[in-house]
């Protein structure tokens, strides 16, 4: 059965449209209708549209604004372009968005009925495609990481030359490549968190680099770095790691452990390499770092400060539009300058410069932002000395920018993301998975995770893990609520494993952000 969606702002159009479907494909289709575009789309987010027939005129979104919209949300669905004007540009402007047809009004029954036969055949193939494509994925998703994993224990383990490790690298199309091996280590690292770690760093490494990633071994990670240029330069790729592993710091844990390979390009030995690795990781400090083989000190890039940790996170979350986020990394932000002790005009200074790559980054997004605030920041942190306003004027400036980017966002959004993310938010309480968001939006968990990836820069299972560890955060400052019914009130069923989470995500537990934030209840 083939769901057929006929638009139109003229109802008689509808009317001989869907009685030509339900007279010659009564048994083969099911007529929907919409009398504007905006009606189209709501229609399509609602059923499993097949086919639509689009007008090009109508009031608001026009037919081939709408066609784009849609295009975006299911590519998959077949447009037949309906005009009362037979003229080349419009014609045109539809096929390049992909439209299988352009008809002329008043409709011809004939061509109506060979267009859906058409469409109908076409729908049939790209359906076939699309499963055998979803097949493939999902095949490949399951079976790359587990083929990744073999191959970097057989690395490490295979002691009597047994396995052909050239075999493995030819499946991943490296075996061309020099490379380096990596060992991470990383700190409060359970059963609990295993496995969401490892699924963060294999997409963070991945996003970057194409590199193998084994499971943990206790609390280590292994990672085979392909070289890709064909005259490899181990400084070239100190610089790339040394930028992975700040990536990794920042959005994973602080506190990593990490040591690497020289670059080797012999596969027979692939075991050394993970051995000279895994030895400089020995000799980096306890409290985490980054040691390249042959070196004797580790890397100054490893450590940051919590103040530029909680900075890099405004920014991140300044860039999303969440205002919640702004608000709660800010007072994280300034309650770490003030315990330092640093001076006063170091504090302006800090706080300045937040100012300052907050309002370059909202510019960024939002070209047409300006603020009066900004103009007259310099002035006003230098002549105030009151910390509690230094506070209050950078998150009034920090909330301008925040709602400048939001507004851009919210115009840009996909609707699918947009239903996805009010349903979290109404739902972190409850067990929220792929499946029953991409159940909730009418669209495959394949197609879904794809797109939130895109659209939001990360996965789905991070994004949620985010939105109860700030809602939590929030429910903390702001409420009497015991940590016991915070935990369950974000959708954790463990009290201990949410603790650990908060405080290796903020640097602080629960109760220790609770008491910076308004006293210990």
């Amino acid at each position: 059965m083939f769901n057929i969606l006929v638009t139109d702002d003229e109802q008689i159009v509808i009317d001989s449209l869907s009685f030509i479907i339900n007279k010659n494909f009564a048994d083969e289709a099911r007529v929907f209708t919409a009398l504007s575009g905006t009606e189209a789309i709501e229609t399509v987010m609602k059923e499993n549209i097949d086919i639509i027939f689009m007008d090009i005129n109508m009031p608001g979104l026009s037919g081939l604004e709408t066609v784009s919209v849609i295009t975006k949300l299911k590519p998959n669905i077949v447009f037949v372009i309906l005009s009362a004007f037979d003229r080349f540009q419009y014609a045109q402007e539809a096929i390049n968005l992909g439209a299988y047809k352009y008809i002329t009004k008043p409709v011809n029954r004939n061509v109506v009925i060979e267009t859906i036969r058409g469409a109908m055949q076409l729908v049939q193939e790209k359906q076939g495609k699309l499963s055998a494509d979803l097949e493939l994925h999902k095949k490949l998703d399951l079976v790359s990481p587990m083929i990744e994993n073999d191959f970097i224990y057989a690395c490490i383990y295979n002691n009597d030359k047994s396995i052909d490790l050239t075999s493995y690298l030819d499946y991943f199309n490296l075996s061309e490549n020099a490379w380096v091996f990596c060992c991470f280590e990383f700190p409060n690292i359970n059963s609990d968190n295993q496995y969401n770690t490892y699924l963060k760093v294999h997409d963070l490494l991945n996003t970057e680099h194409r590199c193998l990633v084994s499971s943990f071994m206790m609390n280590r990670i292994a990672v085979f770095y392909p070289v890709f240029s064909e005259n490899p330069d181990y400084a070239e790729v100190q610089e790339q790691i040394k930028k992975l592993y700040q990536m990794i710091s920042y959005k994973v844990a602080a506190g990593i452990r990490a040591g690497v390979s020289n670059i080797f390009t012999d596969k027979s030995l692939l075991q050394s390499s993970y051995t000279e690795a895994l030895s400089a990781l020995n000799k980096t400090d306890a409290n985490g770092g980054l040691l390249f083989s042959g070196d004797n000190q580790p890397q100054t890039v490893v450590q940051k400060t919590n103040s530029a940790e909680f900075k890099n996170q405004i920014l991140n979350k300044l860039s999303a539009g969440d205002s919640g986020g702004v608000r709660s990394f800010l007072e994280l932000f300034t309650s770490e300058l003030l315990s330092t002790g640093m001076p006063l005009d170091k504090i302006k200074n800090s706080i300045f410069d937040l100012i300052v790559t907050a309002n370059n980054a909202t510019r960024e997004l939002n070209k047409g932002f300006t603020s009066s605030t900004f103009d007259n920041a310099f002035a006003t942190l230098s002549s105030q000395n009151d910390t509690k306003l230094l506070k209050e004027f950078a998150q009034k400036f920090l909330l301008e920018c925040t709602a400048a980017v939001a507004g851009v966002k919210k115009a840009e959004e996909n609707p699918i993301i947009k239903k996805v993310c009010a349903y979290v938010d109404d739902n972190l309480s409850s067990d929220i998975s792929l499946d029953t968001a991409a159940e909730f939006a009418g669209v495959s968990s394949f197609y879904l995770s794809k797109l939130f990836k895109e659209e939001k820069g990360e996965t789905f299972i991070n994004y949620i893990s985010d939105k109860r560890l700030e809602k939590s955060r929030q429910l903390l400052a702001e409420t009497a609520l015991s940590i016991k019914e915070i935990t369950a009130a974000v959708g954790y069923n463990d009290q201990n494993y949410y603790s650990r989470i908060f405080k290796s995500k903020y640097g602080l537990s629960p109760k220790e952000y609770r008491k910076a934030n308004g006293g210990d209840r």
